[in-house]
Protein backbone atom coordinates (compact mmCIF):
# COMPACT_ATOMS: atom_id res chain seq x y z
CA UNK A 1 0.00 0.00 0.00
CA UNK A 2 2.75 2.12 0.65
CA UNK A 3 4.24 2.06 -3.16
CA UNK A 4 0.51 2.70 -4.35
CA UNK A 5 0.71 6.21 -2.71
CA UNK A 6 4.03 7.00 -3.42
CA UNK A 7 2.92 5.72 -6.97
CA UNK A 8 -0.39 8.16 -6.70
CA UNK A 9 1.84 11.44 -5.24
CA UNK A 10 4.25 10.78 -8.45
CA UNK A 11 1.20 10.73 -10.31
CA UNK A 12 -0.70 14.06 -8.86
CA UNK A 13 2.99 16.09 -9.61
CA UNK A 14 3.55 14.85 -12.69
CA UNK A 15 -0.09 16.26 -13.60
CA UNK A 16 0.15 19.51 -12.15
CA UNK A 17 3.56 20.07 -14.08
CA UNK A 18 1.56 18.71 -16.84
CA UNK A 19 -1.13 21.07 -16.35
CA UNK A 20 0.73 24.05 -16.45
CA UNK A 21 2.52 22.99 -19.56
CA UNK A 22 0.00 21.77 -21.87
CA UNK A 23 -1.06 24.58 -23.91
CA UNK A 24 2.37 25.29 -24.71
CA UNK A 25 3.31 22.15 -26.61
CA UNK A 26 1.68 19.86 -29.34
CA UNK A 27 -0.95 17.65 -28.93
CA UNK A 28 1.37 14.47 -29.91
CA UNK A 29 4.30 15.66 -27.50
CA UNK A 30 2.10 16.20 -24.68
CA UNK A 31 0.80 12.84 -25.34
CA UNK A 32 3.97 11.36 -25.21
CA UNK A 33 5.04 13.90 -21.77
CA UNK A 34 1.88 12.16 -20.25
CA UNK A 35 2.51 8.32 -21.10
CA UNK A 36 6.21 8.84 -19.94
CA UNK A 37 5.61 10.85 -17.07
CA UNK A 38 2.03 9.44 -15.71
CA UNK A 39 1.40 6.28 -17.61
CA UNK A 40 4.19 4.93 -16.11
CA UNK A 41 3.89 5.63 -12.44
CA UNK A 42 0.45 4.44 -12.86
CA UNK A 43 1.17 0.90 -14.56
CA UNK A 44 4.25 0.41 -12.36
CA UNK A 45 3.54 -3.06 -11.21
CA UNK A 46 -0.07 -3.11 -11.33
CA UNK A 47 -0.01 -7.02 -11.57
CA UNK A 48 0.75 -6.53 -7.70
CA UNK A 49 -2.19 -4.28 -6.90
CA UNK A 50 -4.69 -7.22 -6.72
CA UNK A 51 -7.02 -7.00 -4.11
CA UNK A 52 -6.00 -3.34 -3.14
CA UNK A 53 -8.72 -1.44 -0.96
CA UNK A 54 -11.46 0.37 -3.19
CA UNK A 55 -10.87 4.22 -2.17
CA UNK A 56 -7.11 3.01 -3.90
CA UNK A 57 -8.21 2.03 -6.84
CA UNK A 58 -10.97 4.75 -7.50
CA UNK A 59 -7.81 7.31 -6.36
CA UNK A 60 -6.09 5.63 -9.49
CA UNK A 61 -8.70 5.59 -11.38
CA UNK A 62 -9.12 9.69 -11.13
CA UNK A 63 -5.61 9.65 -12.28
CA UNK A 64 -6.54 7.83 -15.33
CA UNK A 65 -9.60 10.17 -15.79
CA UNK A 66 -7.39 12.91 -15.99
CA UNK A 67 -5.07 12.31 -17.98
CA UNK A 68 -7.64 12.14 -21.52
CA UNK A 69 -9.38 15.67 -20.08
CA UNK A 70 -5.81 17.05 -20.27
CA UNK A 71 -4.97 15.08 -23.53
CA UNK A 72 -8.36 16.15 -25.38
CA UNK A 73 -8.92 19.42 -23.67
CA UNK A 74 -12.31 18.24 -22.18
CA UNK A 75 -13.66 19.86 -19.08
CA UNK A 76 -13.12 17.04 -16.32
CA UNK A 77 -17.05 17.00 -15.54
CA UNK A 78 -17.45 15.48 -19.10
CA UNK A 79 -17.73 11.70 -19.79
CA UNK A 80 -14.54 10.05 -20.10
CA UNK A 81 -15.46 6.76 -21.64
CA UNK A 82 -15.07 8.10 -25.25
CA UNK A 83 -11.68 9.62 -24.58
CA UNK A 84 -10.80 6.22 -22.77
CA UNK A 85 -11.73 4.16 -25.92
CA UNK A 86 -10.04 6.09 -28.23
CA UNK A 87 -6.74 5.94 -26.53
CA UNK A 88 -7.11 1.82 -26.09
CA UNK A 89 -6.81 2.06 -22.42
CA UNK A 90 -8.34 0.11 -19.93
CA UNK A 91 -10.11 0.96 -16.82
CA UNK A 92 -7.77 0.84 -13.48
CA UNK A 93 -9.41 -2.40 -11.93
CA UNK A 94 -9.71 -3.89 -15.66
CA UNK A 95 -5.75 -3.29 -16.53
CA UNK A 96 -5.15 -5.13 -13.28
CA UNK A 97 -6.82 -8.37 -14.04
CA UNK A 98 -5.30 -8.19 -17.87
CA UNK A 99 -2.06 -7.40 -16.56
CA UNK A 100 -2.58 -10.64 -13.91
CA UNK A 101 -3.81 -12.75 -16.50
CA UNK A 102 -0.63 -11.83 -19.11
CA UNK A 103 1.13 -12.82 -16.38
CA UNK A 104 -0.05 -16.08 -15.71
CA UNK A 105 -0.52 -17.12 -19.24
Amino acid sequence: MISCNYNLQRCFAALHQLRIIHHIVLATVFQSLVAALVLSWLYYRNGTLVGLRTYLIRRLQLVQNTVPCLIFRRHCSDHITDALVSLHWLRVPERIVFKVAVQTH
